[in-house]
């Protein structure tokens, strides 16, 4: 793999995880509208706009190809049903007061994905990066004995994205083709709820505010660019890489559920963060250590 794509993986994959840090506030905005209609208007809304950057960025679509290859085709069905659950999840948390649930579920996922890139794919740790693991993992289990209980929807948020993240690994199929089959896929469904409840009278949208009617069209959006970086980047750099910049999503969302939206931080929480950003530190001293050696290794050779 080249270093330049490497290096475009770890900005998709930057990219995307800061805008999920901050999709919450997406969420709020339209928390007067249920989770079932967000996330119907999510999928719905998603289809075309990926079909739009598709064309800006003139990509070939090959939905017709994908459709045919067996394998690839139930591969996306699999990643559409995981995903489509964690965006329901996450989506109701955040409209139901609990982005500290969502951060700590994110937070437990990328050890998720490490372990599946080390178990299945035999992605290689080093002991630095296994210390990382260690560290993470004591700022996990630190939150989750504090809980008090089974924390389901954090760890429902981890299994779902953590699966999702891995069975796209292994599909042989671009981030914009694969996004727009799985939406496809959901959009029967959801194009029908949507159709349902307004028909019935239920519904927020073309019901409440043009405000609210912007904003889930703008779902298109919120849920088709961070995927579409998100599946770039586990194409260009290893998965255990991909876990440890997942944590950048929870760690704004940390900050967001308690600086803006004043959800309760005791001390327990405050440790788990201190422990988990230890791990990310100590992961990052060795690509921090690449960038700096490798233009003196080109200088020396000229």
């Amino acid at each position: 793999m080249s270093t330049k794509t490497e290096t475009s993986g770890w900005l998709f994959g930057i990219g995307a995880f800061v805008a999920w840090g901050l999709v919450p506030i997406y969420f709020k905005a339209v928390e007067s509208v249920s989770a079932e209609e967000i996330l119907a208007h999510r999928i719905a809304w998603c289809v075309p706009v990926t079909l739009l950057l598709m064309i800006l960025l003139r990509k070939k679509i090959e939905v017709i190809q994908v459709f045919k290859n067996k394998k690839v085709f139930l591969g996306l069905v699999a990643s559409t049903a995981l995903v489509s659950s964690n965006w329901y999840i996450f989506t109701w948390a955040v409209t139901n007061e609990q982005i500290l649930a969502t951060s700590l579920g994110y937070f437990i996922n990328p050890i998720m994905s490490i372990l599946l890139g080390v178990i299945f794919l035999s992605e290689k740790l080093s002991k630095l990066q296994w210390a990382a693991v260690g560290c993470a993992t004591l700022g996990v289990v630190n939150q989750m004995i504090n809980y008090g209980e089974v924390p389901w929807i954090a760890l429902s948020l981890a299994t779902t994205f953590g699966l999702y993240g891995f069975i796209r690994k292994q599909l042989a199929v671009d981030s914009l083709n694969g996004l727009l089959v799985e939406t496809m896929i959901a959009f029967p469904v959801a194009a029908g709820y949507a159709i349902w409840v307004l028909i019935n009278q239920q519904a927020m949208f073309l019901n409440a505010s043009l405000n609210i009617d912007l904003l889930l069209v703008f779902g298109g959006f919120v849920t088709a660019v961070p995927l579409i970086w998100f599946a770039a980047a586990a194409k260009k750099i290893p998965l255990n890489s991909i876990g440890f910049l997942q944590f950048i999503a929870p760690s704004m969302s940390f900050t967001l559920a308690t600086q803006l939206y004043n959800e309760p931080l005791g001390f327990e929480q405050f440790l788990s963060f201190a422990f988990i950003w230890l791990g990310l530190l100590l992961y990052l001293i060795k690509p921090i250590q690449q960038v700096f050696t490798k233009p003196k290794a080109t200088l020396s050779r000229k």
